[in-house]
C-alpha cells in the first residue's frame, strides 16, 4: 500500500528472525531550508530553527533542523530500512545525544544495529530487541544516536492472530 509517498509493507519479521549485529542502512536523504523552516514554524518555533535572519545571530550561524525534526526523518528513513520487523512497539529510547547540528544541505542517512534480543520472561507473543541507532551525516558523523528499546511480536503471536482472523495473512 503506498501512502504520502512512501509504501506500506505489512511487517513478515518476528522476533525468532532477528540476529544481534544485523546491521542496515537506509537510503540518502538531502535536508533542504525550506523544510527545516516549515517544520520548525509548525512544531519547534526556536528563533534558530524558524527564522533564516535571526539565527544567523546564534551559535550556530544559520537555521539548523531542531531536534525533533531530525527524529522525525530518522522515523522516516527507518521505516524504509525496518518496516518488515513486526513491532508491537517502541517502549523508550536510552542514551539519546544530539551531537552534530542538520543544516540545510546536509545529506543524512540512518543505521540501525540490533545489539541484544531478549524474550520475555512472561509472554510468549513478544520479546525485546534493543537496536542502536545512528543518523549519519555525509561526511561519516553520527550526528545523532540512541539505543531503542522495542517490542517484538513472536512468530507464537502470528500464528494466533491468523487463527483468529484468517483474513490477517
Amino acid at each position: 500500500m503506498t501512502s504520502a509517498g512512501f509504501t506500506v509493507v505489512k511487517p513478515h519479521r518476528a522476533f525468532e528472525d532477528l540476529v544481534v549485529g544485523e546491521f542496515r542502512k537506509s537510503r540518502e536523504r538531502v535536508v533542504t531550508q525550506d523544510e527545516i523552516l516549515a517544520f520548525a514554524r509548525t512544531y519547534d518555533p526556536q528563533w534558530f530553527h524558524a527564522d533564516s535572519e535571526l539565527a544567523r545571530e546564534s551559535v550556530f550561524g544559520e537555521v539548523v533542523a531542531s531536534g525533533i525534526h531530525v527524529l522525525a526523518m530518522w522515523r522516516q528513513l527507518d521505516h524504509e530500512i525496518n518496516s518488515d520487523i513486526d513491532f508491537v512497539c517502541g517502549v523508550g529510547w536510552d542514551e539519546l545525544r544530539l551531537r552534530r547540528a542538520i543544516r540545510a544541505g546536509d545529506v543524512i542517512h540512518v543505521t540501525s544495529r540490533i545489539v541484544e534480543l531478549k524474550p520475555s520472561a512472561s509472554r510468549d507473543d513478544r520479546g525485546t530487541a534493543l537496536t542502536r541507532y545512528a543518523v549519519v551525516t555525509q561526511d561519516g558523523t553520527e550526528a545523532v544516536t540512541f539505543t531503542s528499546i522495542n517490542l517484538v511480536y513472536t512468530r507464537a503471536a502470528r500464528e494466533r492472530r491468523s487463527v483468529s482472523d484468517p483474513a490477517s495473512t
